[in-house]
């Protein structure tokens, strides 16, 4: 007789095979054929809302790491919801606008850019930017992203400018939107304004210079400046000094120099200087309201007085030009000093830098320089590494000038300090989000929002051809808003002045009527950040406010959320959203920046190509995201090794109730064996603490809980000591039924805790679940997984806390007689347990010696006396070789194999079954 066939081998015949490259399209398929974002939709009509409002990226180029990290994150958080039987439909959305697609576009097209007006700049952009819309769309789907794909928010769209254009009229209407001069950054190379987000800081090389100024009244006297910026010099008008910092007047040479008393040593080296005398010292205040010569210009340079003077680098004596710096402006207006910025769109000056008319500024430092020290006003130069702004698109380094922009003025309607306030109320994920956002609105400096590009919302401002005024007006919005809701913003390049005004319009200042448009355009960042009212109070799907949750990378602390926060505070008094979550940025294994020229980057196209979207998204959900997050192709391997754990106990436990049908064979708790009981407790507590992890978004603690769960509470532990009952016990015996119950209740428990990880293989396992167990199309419509308290019993675990330590000792001492050659197989062993501790023995005698055996997946347990063996933490273990015939069967050995007549081949357990069974 071949009693293998009288075993209940698990059933192999589904392919759950580990091929993730394609199984994953057939997922996508079956997702778009059953246009799964309606389905979970529908299915959730009635029940909570719980919105994730998506931040757009910009359409500029193909996704990256970091998008998909942080595509992925958010996918996580919305099935997660979804499964918790919230209705959490995800819009998807991209930022079409501005600077960085403008800029892919005109490097693209070269000098033909600059013959073509702004109107044919602006189709060529749509049309880019819609390409990689497209491209992107396609990228995010394939990482298992579930969303409304064709239906996204996009910022070109008409409905969306309208909606933006509304927001600002909320700040025209407060009186926060104003026009002024004053020093802004500015790009040379994008020949635009910036804002603060848009500036990244980088190492750069500037000259550092030492220049004296003559004092206008004291004969061979001169104040001494230092600056690493020489080109800002035609712009000098002031000189700062700190009122309470002790200033000297210092001889070198037969001159007098001025300079803080700390830093003349320091000055002195630097200038190669070795004799010298204080002549007197004295408080900066003692300075103020004298005059220096400019060294080069024809005027004279005021000193003044500013705490912000420091005395960490330089003189103490600060060159202030008011035209070129946020400091030095406020200082000019403090002591009424003209604002003079003679520098043009380019970075090349202008007719008010004198002879530097026509250089470009970096170029002109090298010529100050040299006028410098031929005029004999240059005390040292050389060449200093330093912190410099850069611009974020080009990656050039960028200015502060003084130009005429559009500002909103934060500090009006206590504008600043609301929105501090409604920063409060938000639960920063991780906490410290909270004092990052914070230190940067208290210092920023009022928000800045023109730029003089094409690719982007106009600002609807006209200018009266009478008068000259600038007008912005809630008039005038309110006509433009109405025709961009129906022709889109190109409207304005397109159509007549008289057109886009209210009719009869006049100037309120002058009453003027002819007018002409202005072309600068908003700052992107007012594009974005208006998206709580463009998408989220206008879809119906959405319509909750605030949304529950905002989730971008660490940046956007100074980009998006406070973007959002000001303009929702403007608009309706409180912050756009109730959370924040941020992320860190991708870093190799080594923990430096990715970049081409490292050849150190990782495509996330090539990740799935290789390996599958599920293991990408393993390593999103291992990831401390609070920190920055290293990626290699070792780390991929590492959780294509645990995605294999994960997929061998999910292969394992639905191979193994082919035949359970959970309506009829559920064995009740009370009646399961202990060791079953053992296992629900693990699996209910994994559900407890999957939950408590997933709720508070600590998503690498699910990672790890699961992780652990299958591989050493099932795989290690629980599995391996029950297939000898799965496996050999009567079909439909208690045995087996109890054993089977906890599969599947794990199963179905560890499918939905996976699903929003690792989607594809959860959807996988779930299209072979019984039928009567799938109530939907997809997984994630399913109800999650509850745990009940009364699985939970600590002196359950206790007990087994004990059974389990002794048996690591046991496989330890069995490893050691393998290794001897003394046994094969384990069931080929006998174990004698000599008990150290008294109480313990009293324990274990209790129990059967068969259910020992059993744990141990030996074939015969005694507790008795041991003379030598294996000393273990808990006993003195001796392996023997079993005694008796191997079970045909079971493989076990037993004394009575071989004396059952009917079934002479195996032992008394298998022959009971074999009866029972009628084989």
């Amino acid at each position: 007789m071949n009693y293998k066939d009288t075993i209940n081998l698990p059933k192999t015949d589904f392919k759950m095979k580990a091929n993730l490259k394609s199984l994953e399209p057939t997922i996508l398929e079956k997702w778009e054929d059953i246009d799964v974002a309606n389905y979970l939709m529908e299915n959730r009509k009635d029940a909570e809302k719980y919105i994730l409002h998506d931040g757009p990226p910009y359409a500029n180029g193909d996704i990256h790491l970091g998008t998909a990290l942080n595509k992925v994150l958010k996918d996580i958080v919305i099935k997660y919801k979804t499964l918790r039987g919230y209705n959490s439909p995800y819009v998807p959305g991209w930022d079409t606008h501005g600077l960085p697609i403008e800029h892919s576009v005109t490097t693209k097209l070269g000098d033909k850019a600059k013959e073509l007006d702004k109107l044919e700049i602006r189709k060529i952009c749509e049309e880019f930017a819609m390409k990689y819309v497209d491209i992107q769309k396609e990228s995010f789907k394939r990482l298992g992203v579930i969303g409304f794909w064709e239906d996204p928010y996009l910022t070109l769209k008409p409905e969306y400018e309208a909606k933006v254009l509304e927001v600002l009229k909320s700040l025209v209407e407060t009186g926060n939107v104003y026009r002024g001069k004053k020093p802004i950054y500015w790009c040379t190379e994008c020949e635009t304004a910036l804002a603060e987000a848009e500036v990244e800081y980088h190492d750069h090389k500037s000259d550092s210079i030492y220049v004296k100024f003559p004092m206008k009244e004291e004969k061979d006297t001169y104040i001494v400046i230092w600056t690493t910026t020489p080109w800002t010099l035609p712009a000098n008008v002031a000189i700062a000094v700190h009122p309470d910092f002790e200033y000297a007047k210092v001889k070198v040479d037969g001159e007098y120099w001025i300079l803080a008393k700390e830093l003349i040593t320091k000055t002195l080296e630097q200038t190669h200087i070795q004799q010298y005398n204080i002549i007197e010292t004295f408080k900066g205040q003692k300075l103020e309201g004298k005059k220096a010569v400019h060294p080069f210009m024809n005027r004279d340079s005021l000193i003044v007085l500013a705490d912000y003077v420091t005395l960490d680098e330089g003189t103490g004596c600060v060159h202030t030009a008011p035209g070129h710096g946020v400091d030095d402006y406020k200082t000019g207006l403090k002591y009424n000093l003209p604002i003079i910025s003679p520098v043009d769109d380019r970075g090349y000056f202008t007719k008010e830098a004198g002879k530097y008319a026509g250089l470009k500024i970096w170029d002109a430092n090298e010529v100050i320089i040299s006028d410098l020290k031929e005029s004999n006003f240059l005390l040292a130069s050389g060449k200093m590494v330093h912190s410099y702004p850069h611009c974020w698109r080009c990656k050039n380094p960028i200015i502060f000038r003084a130009t005429e922009q559009w500002f909103i003025d934060l500090e009006k309607n206590n504008y600043r300090e609301k929105v501090l306030e409604q920063i409060k109320q938000v639960n920063w994920i991780p906490k410290w989000g909270e004092n990052r956002i914070t230190s940067m609105v208290k210092e920023r400096p009022d928000w800045v929002i023109s730029r003089q590009r094409a690719w982007g919302i106009p600002i609807p401002a006209v200018r009266c051809e009478q008068c000259g005024d600038l007008i912005l007006s809630v008039e005038t919005l309110d006509s433009v808003i109405d025709i961009v809701r129906n022709y889109g913003s190109n409207a304005w390049f397109e159509k007549d002045i008289k057109d886009l005004l209210p009719k009869n319009f006049v100037c309120p200042k002058c009453g003027g009527s002819i007018f002409s448009k202005q072309e600068d355009i908003l700052d992107v960042w007012i594009d974005s950040g208006s998206s709580f009212e463009a998408v989220v109070n206008t879809r119906e799907e959405l319509k909750k406010f605030p949304a529950d949750l905002y989730l971008e990378g660490s940046d956007q602390h100074r980009g998006w959320f406070q973007s959002s926060i000001f303009l929702s505070v403007a608009k309706h008094g409180k912050a756009p959203y109730k959370a924040v979550l941020t992320h860190g940025f991708i870093k190799d294994e080594d923990g430096r920046k990715m970049s081409k020229s490292l050849g150190n980057v990782i495509n996330p196209r090539d990740v799935i190509d290789k390996y599958g979207a599920d293991i990408l998204r393993l390593w999103v959900a291992s990831s401390d995201y609070t920190m920055d997050i290293k990626i290699s192709d070792n780390i991929l391997q590492q959780q294509v090794e645990i995605y294999r754990k994960l997929r061998n106990t999910l292969r394992f436990l639905l191979g193994n109730i082919y035949d359970f049908d959970p309506q009829k064979d559920c064995v009740e708790y009370e009646e399961m064996y202990e060791i079953d009981k053992w296992a629900m407790l693990k699996l209910h507590k994994l559900i407890k603490d999957v939950t408590a992890a997933y709720d508070n978004y600590e998503f690498y603690k699910v990672h790890y809980l699961i992780n652990n769960f299958c591989t050493i509470d099932m795989s290690s532990i629980y599995l391996d000591i029950i297939k000898d009952r799965i496996y050999v016990e009567g079909k439909k015996s208690k045995l087996r039924r109890s054993a089977q119950t906890v599969l599947y209740e794990a199963l179905i428990a560890l499918t939905k805790m996976m699903a929003p990880i690792i989607s594809f293989t959860a959807e996988e396992v779930y299209d072979y679940l019984p039928t009567s167990e799938k109530k939907y199309k997809t997984v994630f419509v399913e109800q999650w997984p509850e745990y009940n308290e009364k699985y939970l019993e600590p002196k359950l675990e206790e007990k087994w806390e004990v059974i389990l330590s002794l048996r690591e000792d046991v496989l330890k001492a069995l490893e050691e007689k393998r290794k001897e050659k003394l046994i094969g197989n384990s069931l080929d062993a006998k174990v004698i347990l000599d008990i150290h501790d008294q109480d313990l023995k009293k324990f274990l005698t209790d129990f059967d010696e068969s259910f020992l055996a059993d744990i141990f997946i030996v074939s015969q347990c005694e507790i008795g006396s041991v003379d030598e063996g294996f000393d273990g933490k808990k006993a003195k273990i001796k392996i023997v070789q079993a005694i008796g015939k191997k079970c045909e069967r079971c493989w076990k050995i037993d004394p009575q194999t071989g004396k059952d007549e009917k079934y002479p081949d195996v032992c008394p357990r298998c022959a009971k079954v074999l009866r029972a069974e009628e084989y």
